[in-house]
């Protein structure tokens, strides 16, 4: 992260369980993760931002919440681990569901970003909810599915 100058970094797949707060040198990883060794999600955060931490919220082993300080405005950080299409139809739909519900929760005057392995393609074709020129290949399920959300 140093070296590449990268103060805040996303991971999924961390595969860790339970949910909680681990400092490595300079850098401090917000993790949340299921009973399993499986999924899970984290965030890394090197010193300077780590001092913006106001808390994090362990939805569960795919979302997880982290709250920077920030003027004017507070900083929502939602880091994802979407199901891929091989799940059931019903995975899918909770795991938006929750995030729906995350997204409710939060401050509507504050910053939210949402990142992480989305596990879609939006495709090549310019849709009026979709933003910047960034994208390859044709749409697949995940794809409609984020376009929908």
């Amino acid at each position: 992260m140093t070296r590449m100058n990268i103060n805040i970094l996303g991971l999924a797949e961390v595969r860790w369980t339970g949910a909680g707060v681990f400092k490595s040198g300079d850098h401090t990883m917000v993790y949340s993760g299921g009973n399993e060794h499986e999924r899970g999600v984290g965030i890394l955060l090197d010193a300077e931002h780590l001092k913006s931490l106001q808390g994090y919220w362990s939805v569960n082993e795919r979302i997880l919440v982290i709250k920077l300080s920030g003027k004017p405005f507070d900083i929502y950080i939602v880091q994802i681990y979407a199901p891929n299409s091989e799940h059931s139809e019903e995975e899918i739909e909770k795991f938006y569901e929750e995030l729906d519900y995350v997204k409710s929760k939060l401050k509507t005057q504050d910053v939210k970003i949402v990142m992480g392995d989305l596990n879609a393609k939006v495709g090549n074709e310019r849709t009026e909810d979709t933003v910047g020129p960034h994208r390859i290949g044709d749409i697949n399920v995940g794809g409609e599915r984020l376009v929908e959300w």
